[in-house]
């Protein structure tokens, strides 16, 4: 197993155990839990890894071989079914996610404690947008030669690794791609988010067993381990792996001696140039790097701004529900948002401040912020740390420009060729056009907030899982099969 990826996975269950309560989402003030919340993070923080769902019953497995065992008998029994029982399955997993929100919600807002109470349960209602069977058409041509037919078939049974941001949804959107697919999962979640994902899963299979009589088609290792995920990216029973994490697990992914599907890590930069109708860009970026405070990794985390608009971008960013920081206090955030590691004096970011919003941040550094408050924003420079390293925070660092040349040739460079978002407020088509040949991202968001990329808000389906590194973009049932022609030779044809 990659050692970067056992020292990322270490030092962020150490950082739970240890984690006290300060969490400030939701309309609650710091040091405070909302009444509904008070129960759930208490029990929590007690243990915050205890997994709830009884082991060996509706997906629920401690042992990796014993879950591929029961994940290859259940996507056989998938495969029997038909293409509308399919759709049902995916049907019942849309509708179950979306009545149970608001206590899923609050269960990962507890057990993670990151982001925002709204936005997780938000998250959940939109899987609706998932697509599903209808992306499974058959191409067929006809000639003197026969009858040509090409089909996607499934891979089988797929391993999977969520991500602590996005633990249920993702989970959530992969099952019904996958499922759509034909395809069985076995899942390796985030140690901070497996015991609600333990939940959705034995959930999702309680209805999918009472309907179809398949318990195990979706499954799920608790508690998850470093071993665990070792054992599902070498596992002979398992066909596809699709990875949904940062740097460090993408990379264990890529060295597995399987296809790895890899949803990596994105710098998203943002390019504000004179043409822009700047309320719409403020309220953009708030209503983009806000959301979830700021974990989407599609959000926008920097903005490059032409001098001669600059400052009327920031007045604008005022009146949008953002709060402009001083140099001071952006510095003093600074040395609390990034410890710098003695093995490589490289900054990284301090994962308890991951998550955190906009009035905790501003606490941290002596400011009160007004109650509307979403996003801290502030002048920096281009080599400034919160720029170059992707943070996960709800402050978003502006970097002032001479022209839209320069922004845009900042811009890339500070995307550090992750290709995976980009974003531009301008009216200039030929400039509109010329950032997006040269970002060359898997999504380029025009006049609009980052998640209008994914459907919202915007033209497009949802997905959680958006595949940079290896190419797939943004995932479909289609990312999740195999290509498979049938050729019918000189029969069939009626025409």
């Amino acid at each position: 197993m990659n050692q970067a990826l056992v020292q990322d996975v270490v030092q962020e269950v150490m950082r739970r155990l240890g984690r006290g309560n300060t969490r400030s989402e939701g309309g609650v003030r710091a040091g405070e839990d909302a009444p509904a919340n008070d129960g759930l993070r208490k029990e929590a923080e007690k243990n915050p890894h205890r997994i709830d769902a009884p082991i060996g019953q509706f997906g629920v497995f401690s042992d990796v071989d014993q879950a591929v065992a029961a994940a290859t008998d259940a996507q056989k029994k998938l495969m029997k079914l038909s293409l509308d029982d399919r759709d049902q399955i995916v049907k019942l997993v849309k509708r179950i996610a979306k009545e149970n929100a608001k206590a899923w919600g609050e269960m990962e807002f507890a057990e993670t404690r990151i982001g925002r109470l709204d936005h997780k349960i938000e998250k959940l209602q939109i899987l609706e947008l998932v697509p599903g069977v209808e992306f499974l058409k058959t191409n067929a041509t006809s000639g003197s030669n026969g009858v040509c037919l090409e089909e996607f078939s499934p891979f089988g049974v797929i391993g999977i690794v969520t991500p602590v941001t996005h633990s249920v949804p993702t989970l959530s959107a992969n099952v019904i791609n996958m499922v759509a697919a034909g395809n069985a999962i076995v899942a390796n979640p985030h140690p901070s988010g497996a015991n609600c994902a333990a939940h959705a899963v034995r959930e999702y299979n309680k209805a999918i067993a009472a309907k179809f009589g398949i318990e195990h088609l979706v499954t799920i290792i608790v508690p998850p381990t470093l071993e665990t995920a070792e054992a599902i990216f070498h596992h002979r029973g398992i066909q596809l792996l699709v990875v949904t994490g940062g740097p460090a697990v993408a990379r264990a992914a890529l060295k597995a001696s399987k296809r790895a599907i890899v949803a990596g890590p994105g710098n998203p930069p943002v390019v504000v140039d004179e043409t822009a109708c700047l309320t719409n860009a403020a309220e953009s970026i708030v209503k983009g790097a806000a959301y979830d405070n700021n974990l989407l990794c599609i959000g926008e985390k920097q903005v490059f701004a032409v001098d001669a608009i600059f400052d009327k971008l920031m007045a604008k960013m005022e009146q949008a529900g953002g709060f402009i920081l001083s140099s001071g206090q952006i510095e003093q955030l600074t040395r609390l948002a990034f410890t710098v590691d003695p093995k490589d004096g490289k900054p990284h970011v301090n994962k308890d401040y991951v998550g955190r919003d906009a009035s905790w941040l501003a606490q941290q550094v002596g400011v009160k912020v007004p109650p509307a408050t979403q996003l801290l924003v502030g002048e920096t420079g281009f080599n400034h740390t919160f720029v170059q390293l992707e943070q996960m925070m709800p402050f978003v660092p502006f970097v002032r420009v001479k022209d839209v040349d320069q922004a845009i040739d900042l811009a890339i460079e500070s995307e550090h060729g992750y290709r995976h978002t980009a974003i531009i407020h301008s009216q200039n088509l030929q400039t509109i056009t010329r950032f997006g040949r040269r970002a060359n991202t898997t999504l380029f968001v025009v006049n609009g907030p980052s998640p209008s990329g994914l459907g919202l808000g915007g033209q497009g389906y949802l997905s959680y899982s958006i595949a940079t590194p290896t190419g797939e973009g943004i995932t479909t049932p289609l990312t999740f099969t195999k290509y498979r022609r049938v050729m019918i030779t000189g029969s069939l044809r009626m025409i």
